[in-house]
């Protein structure tokens, strides 16, 4: 008797219509479905075109599908209606699809068994072959990357092993040794946050780790909502020549300064640094533009500035709600991908006490919550007032602290290093240098 196989037309085109609707939902249900889970040849055809264009860092819509069936007013027709199904359930409409892809694979191998078994075929094949055929089916099912305890003390070990031998870094260098000691660099996963308030120099810290990175090799993408492209180039040249980027962009240089500059171009010209100037205001196609980076240049880690002035298309949200799920999805996104991402953040000002704390960071307690990392940037002078303890006695003139104030695997830590307002270049020195270490959370 013919069987119709279990399927379920209604959750395939809810889930590619909530994909079409909703930015976030493919890279919801991408980790749980493949095109060949798509029982209506139609639908797992779109399906794959929709994960061809995420994998370039293109958000699918229903003009980018439609491209690919011009001139067929029927499939036009089709992906018009199924544009119009959407469920904030689409997680378990994904399920749903999985559910019944599984069921049908269940189906024919449990044909295939029955035929080997009246047929000639050893018995012990048949197990073998069976045994094969479900854990291909559980490893459709199963994508995700699990790992026995075992494996995981190994890659603990290998580590322990590397730092024997003196490789200290593990990550991405940052250019300042305080922090590569205490977290072996800017680690993969993870999402740094940068904050300070306005005019702190919280950018210029945020570039100069971006320098550090480039010129031990890694790819950087960088993403600003204040400065354009031309802009932050001018600040890394001033970085790396001592010609003050206001002069680099409005002056007329004299033959001195023209020269170093030459030099400095030289220098830094072939750093991988990458930047996206027309992906800068929304969260959304800075998120698609950042695994296209990923794919196209296979970048470390991305640099977004500022937080608090993304537009992040949640108007039913609150800006708290709003911003804690802008640094989830960054978070999400680092691990995914395995970038570090840093986020620079406003803080709140506070003109009796503007020592940074976790508690002022600007429209919301749950970017901290989502960090792995979160580091100040404090600079008293700017405010004709004193470091803290232990640095009361520090001088405050062209100096800053950096305040790392939560470290999910590393720690606490902080220190005086030196700061160039002309050139915004944070740097090393060994003046009123007293690191505070504490037990990483």
């Amino acid at each position: 008797m013919d069987k119709i196989l279990p399927h379920n037309l209604d959750s395939e085109k809810i889930v590619i219509g909530s994909i079409l609707s909703d930015t976030n939902a493919y890279s919801e249900v991408s980790p749980i479905l493949t095109p060949e889970m798509f029982y209506d040849p139609f639908h797992k055809d779109l399906y794959e075109t929709i994960t061809s264009l995420s994998k370039r860092g293109k958000a699918p819509d229903i003009v980018m599908l439609s491209e690919k069936y011009v001139g067929s007013s029927d499939a036009i027709m089709k992906i018009a209606d199924i544009s119009s199904h959407f469920s904030i359930d689409y997680y378990d409409h994904a399920l749903n699809i999985q559910d019944k892809f599984v069921r049908r694979m269940l189906w024919l191998l449990g044909q295939q068994v029955s035929a080997d078994i009246f047929g000639s075929k050893d018995t012990g094949d048949i197990l073998y072959s069976l045994q094969g055929e479900l854990s291909g089916v559980t490893h459709d099912v199963s994508r995700s990357e699990v790992l026995r305890l075992s494996d995981a003390i190994n890659d603990v070990y290998k580590q322990i092993e590397c730092n024997l031998k003196g490789d200290s870094l593990t990550g991405t260098d940052t250019g300042f040794s305080e922090i590569n000691k205490a977290s072996g660099g800017l680690q993969k996963s993870d999402l740094i946050i940068v904050a300070g308030e306005t005019s702190s120099g919280k950018t210029s810290l945020s570039l100069a780790l971006t320098d550090s990175a480039a010129k031990s090799g890694e790819a950087v993408a960088v993403y600003s909502m204040e400065m354009t492209s031309r802009q932050l180039a001018a600040r890394l040249l001033s970085m790396n020549t001592g010609v003050p980027s206001n002069q680099i962009l409005y002056s007329r240089l004299d033959t001195d300064y023209l020269r170093i500059l030459d030099e400095g171009v030289n220098r830094i010209n072939g750093m991988p640094i990458y930047f996206d100037d027309s992906s800068t205001s929304n969260i959304d196609k800075i998120i698609a533009s950042i695994r296209s980076m990923k794919q196209k240049y296979d970048i470390s880690g991305a640099v977004i500035d500022y937080l608090q002035i993304l537009n992040v298309n949640q108007k039913s949200q609150n800006k708290e709600q709003a911003m804690g799920d802008v640094a989830r999805r960054l978070k999400n996104l680092a691990k995914e991908i395995d970038i570090w991402v840093i986020a620079i953040s406003q803080l709140n000002r506070d003109s009796q006490n503007p020592i940074p704390n976790l508690n002022r960071l600007r429209d919301s307690g749950q970017i901290a919550e989502a960090a792995d990392v979160v580091m100040f940037v404090y600079r008293p002078e700017v405010y004709g007032k004193f470091y803290p303890e232990p640095f009361a006695n520090a001088s405050t003139s062209g100096t800053a602290m950096i305040d790392i104030a939560k470290g999910r695997n590393i720690g606490l830590l902080k220190f005086i290093c030196g700061f160039d307002a002309k050139t915004t270049r944070f740097y090393e020195t060994t003046d009123n240098y007293a690191p505070i270490d504490e037990t990483p959370f």
